[in-house]
């Protein structure tokens, strides 16, 4: 599987295979599980759900920062990924993790679709 390389692909990807919902299903389940007091409706615009997501994970960068190694932890966000980053500005940073965290969201989802027998 080649993961999409912009959130503008993901998005296309996931409505194309009919994939969204469950996208947004799965983040609500790890943000949960993480205790992210954050939850999408299943019928929030892309574009919302990019910049809400984004606007947490910066907050938790800069305020609770063991919070978001917990979020990582939990998605199961690369840590070679995460290294490779530039945190010199924390909104940058923000925006990529935004994104790494989506795609790993998008690879569980699009993996537990495409291995199911119903």
């Amino acid at each position: 599987m080649k993961l999409p390389s912009t959130f503008e692909s993901l998005i296309e990807k996931a409505n194309d295979l009919n994939l969204y919902k469950k996208l947004i299903k799965q983040l609500n389940k790890d943000l949960l599980y993480a205790n992210i007091d954050l939850e999408f409706d299943e019928e929030t615009l892309p574009t919302s759900l990019k910049l809400v997501l984004h606007e947490t994970i910066y907050q938790l960068i800069q305020s609770k920062f063991a919070d978001y190694l917990n979020l990582l932890y939990i998605v199961d966000v690369s840590e070679l990924k995460i290294k490779a980053l530039d945190g010199s500005d924390a909104l940058k940073l923000s925006e990529d993790v935004t994104f790494l965290i989506l795609q790993r969201e998008w690879q569980k989802v699009w993996y537990k679709e495409k291995n199911s027998f119903s």
